[in-house]
């Protein structure tokens, strides 16, 4: 195939849902994993076999895509502000699906009750990622008022985002922990979860993980410890075009594999293949990856692992399902661009 594009090792991928949902399922933790990472209906149909009670979105339109596809059980985790158009879309989502969405503020529960009517809503709490969210301790407040709106709510949700940093994960999952305890230890729901603590859900504050990122894996994760380079299912494919001394140029900038770079990452991404070299620049079209010895030659498939294997997706069409080292299959990105 022409270069760049990115493939899915299918035998991996299963990998990492079977082994997720089994681990879920012997703590005895409800799985909702997010699907804003694959945004695939394949996948998502994969988890829902494997065990998954629904799945988890960021956007109304990931929702009605996912809906379409025949998932029937879905969470919006973000605050929703209901516009006349986006509010008639969740009246009709709520009618096909069973739908919860999520609130962090009473003006955001008020909003949604005049617009759409009573829902099924978690109230979101800030377990130290600092983005959005009320305080633990001011949890019981925002329930208070989102049930005298109308609203049956549901329990209450956190994400951990600031398990992604070195050294991080044991902290934030004790922080999320006690977030979902302080705000409300007896709700029906107590969500969490990102890829990075899943596998440290503590069960008894947390009764239900959201990660996403799993399904794939990516350079992050690998230098995070939460996974190996045999656990990462996508790397896009890209052919050496340029090389002088121990540096190679590649066809694959950051119009497809992204362009996060986290300040603690040792680069762009990572060669599963070459664990010693590094992307250390990336541009539109190209990435430029430093060797230790033996640069390859012009010509030359490589594999590389994104660092934020969400955004990836998200600037492709299709992935291209391979097995084996051959073409199986290829899947559309269905929710591509889905961000309203």
């Amino acid at each position: 195939m022409e270069t760049p594009y990115v493939a899915v090792d299918v035998d991996v991928l299963d990998r990492n849902v079977r082994r997720m949902a089994a681990g879920a399922a012997d703590r005895g933790l409800v799985l909702r994993p997010h699907a804003k990472t694959h945004k695939t209906i394949e996948i998502a149909r994969r988890q829902i076999e494997h065990g998954a009670a629904g799945l988890t979105v960021a956007t109304v339109r990931e929702a009605e895509i996912f809906a379409d596809g025949g998932v029937t059980d879905l969470f919006i985790a973000y605050p929703i502000w209901p516009s006349p158009e986006r509010a008639r879309r969740l009246r009709a989502l709520a009618d096909r699906v069973a739908l919860r969405v999520g609130v962090d503020s009473v003006e955001s529960a008020e909003a949604l009750a005049r617009a759409v009517g009573s829902l099924d809503v978690l109230v979101e709490v800030d377990s130290g990622h600092h983005r959005s969210g009320v305080q633990p301790a001011e949890a019981g407040a925002l329930i208070g008022a989102a049930e005298r709106l109308g609203h049956r709510v549901r329990g209450v949700f956190t994400f951990p985002g600031h398990s992604y940093g070195p050294g991080l994960r044991e902290p934030a999952a004790s922080d999320e922990a006690r977030a979902l305890a302080d705000a409300s230890p007896h709700a029906e729901v107590r969500s969490g979860g990102s890829t990075p603590t899943a596998g440290l859900a503590d069960l008894g504050p947390v009764n239900e993980i959201r990660p996403g990122v799993y399904v794939f894996n990516d350079a992050q994760q690998v230098e995070l410890g939460t996974c190996a380079f045999g656990d990462v299912a996508l790397t896009v494919a890209a052919t050496v075009v340029s090389r002088t001394g121990n540096r190679a140029i590649v066809d694959a900038g950051s119009k497809v594999l992204g362009a996060d770079r986290p300040a603690w990452a040792t680069g762009f991404g990572r060669l599963p293949d070459v664990p010693d070299a590094r992307v250390v620049a990336l541009s539109e079209h190209h990435a430029t990856i430093e060797f230790p010895d033996g640069t390859p030659a012009r010509g030359d498939v490589l594999r590389v692992a994104p660092n934020h294997v969400c955004t990836t997706v998200n600037l492709v069409e299709e992935l291209v399902v391979v097995s084996g080292g051959s073409q199986v299959d290829s899947w559309r990105v269905a929710a591509r661009g889905a961000n309203t």
